[in-house]
């Protein structure tokens, strides 16, 4: 019983430290796939806002408080909308990329 408990344990810190370490590349941007798990929660929330310069729509996340700091700068790209919807991609499926199945995904 005791061999079967430290065996679990071995196994879940390893894919703890495998998974924590993975990123997520888009373009220039890339991002721990803890963070882009997040949005699978805020998904129901992108419709996109107008600037108030008249800039490009913005998607509403960005400005959400659950919303992960870690991507926030990618909220400032006239293309926002079209990493997002890269993101949430992979956020719907993460173990996709844990595997590396994606080709953005890396530290596998």
């Amino acid at each position: 019983m005791d061999t079967f408990l430290l065996s679990a344990l071995c196994l879940l810190g390893t894919w703890a430290v495998l998974a924590g370490g993975v990123t997520v590349q888009d373009g220039k941007f890339s991002f721990p796939l803890e963070s882009v798990k997040k949005l699978k929660d805020l998904r129901e929330l992108q419709e996109p806002r107008t600037r108030k310069s008249g800039g490009p729509a913005v998607p509403q996340v960005c400005s959400h408080q659950k919303f992960p700091k870690e991507l926030k700068p990618l909220c400032k790209e006239t293309n926002a909308r079209e990493i997002l919807h890269r993101l949430e991609a992979i956020a719907e499926d993460p173990r996709s990329c844990e595997i590396c199945a994606f080709a953005a995904c890396a530290g596998c």
